[in-house]
């Protein structure tokens, strides 16, 4: 039995659950925890003929941003990574973690309280103190998804490979968000091992945003990733993500789609950024939210046109 066979098969027999940095299961560890550091392969980054790129799930976020070659290769992912909490984090956190941790909701994280996801059958939340829940609704449950890299993730059409599953597409770890219980679709025991990023694209712009309540070490209340190429004046590809606004990372073709084709002007972006607020049902107490997630996109698809390209 290899050892990443042996630590999908303790999470089953024991109920534990699988830590990599640490950075939040040790703050709210109720199971055992079964320790994938020792696992060989999984750490670091390679790169195929194609050009392709591999990061393993155990590379750290500073492991990451300290890769010149992955860096230049995808600034989308780059600029995400080094918004992503205090620079002691990012040291530990794994960009594994990242992609499957637990949500940040008070309720579920406060013992007096019962929900979808402790095996209650409600949410708190929505009747409650939502004031950084989710805009767009997906489901029962409200707690936004707090990967910021998964936003970044969708926008390069990344590929995640698990232990015992063929490829799975970044989205397909999160789902249509509609399962309260869930903030990612792997089972217990099955194990993330690598993102596989497509070859870079020449001339490619990209940038990432997060509207937060201080400038650093602070959660997002929305949050934005794009690419863009542009033909002369024109924009010729886009993919744009956001983030902390729904159950799941998104990616928002709509507003790709505003972009192709058109002048990179103020009044095409713009036009782009007002469909990003389409699927916004928000609740009465984070109705702010929903401008803040035009501006956030805005912001990004201005210093995308701005940028030189890569």
């Amino acid at each position: 039995m290899t050892a990443i066979e042996a630590a999908a098969e303790a999470v089953r027999e024991t109920g534990g659950e699988l830590r990599a940095g640490g950075t939040d299961v040790m703050t709210r560890a109720t199971r055992p925890q079964i320790d994938l550091l020792g696992v060989p392969g999984l750490r670091g980054v390679t790169w195929e003929p194609d050009g392709s790129a591999r990061i393993g799930a155990l590379t750290t976020i500073a492991d990451l941003l300290a890769d010149e070659r992955l860096t230049a290769a995808y600034p989308a992912l780059a600029a995400t990574a080094a918004a992503v909490a205090t620079p002691q984090i990012r040291n530990v956190a794994t960009v594994g973690g990242n992609l499957l941790q637990r949500n940040r909701c008070w309720y579920l994280r406060h013992p007096a309280f019962t929900c979808h996801q402790t095996g209650d059958d409600g949410c708190p939340a929505r009747e409650g103190a939502h004031r950084y829940s989710a805009v767009i609704d997906q489901g029962p449950c409200v707690a936004p998804h707090p990967s910021s890299l998964a936003a970044a993730l969708l926008t390069y059409g990344a590929t995640a490979e698990v232990h015992g599953r063929f490829p799975l597409g970044i989205a397909d770890l999160y789902g249509d968000g509609g399962d309260p219980t869930r903030d990612h679709l792997l089972e217990p025991g099955e194990i993330l091992r690598t993102v596989v990023m497509p070859a870079p694209t020449p001339g490619e712009r990209a940038a990432y945003r997060r509207a937060t309540g201080r400038e650093t070490a602070e959660w997002p209340r929305a949050e934005a990733a794009a690419r863009l190429t542009l033909d002369g004046d024109a924009v010729a590809t886009a993919a744009v993500a956001v983030g902390a606004v729904a159950r799941t990372p998104l990616l928002l073709p709509e507003v790709a789609e505003a972009l192709v084709g058109k002048p990179a002007t103020e009044e095409t972006l713009a036009a782009a950024a007002d469909l990003a607020t389409a699927r916004c049902t928000p609740l009465p107490g984070n109705a702010y939210k929903v401008p803040l997630l035009r501006a956030t996109v805005l912001d990004t698809l201005t210093a995308c046109t701005t940028q030189p390209p890569s």
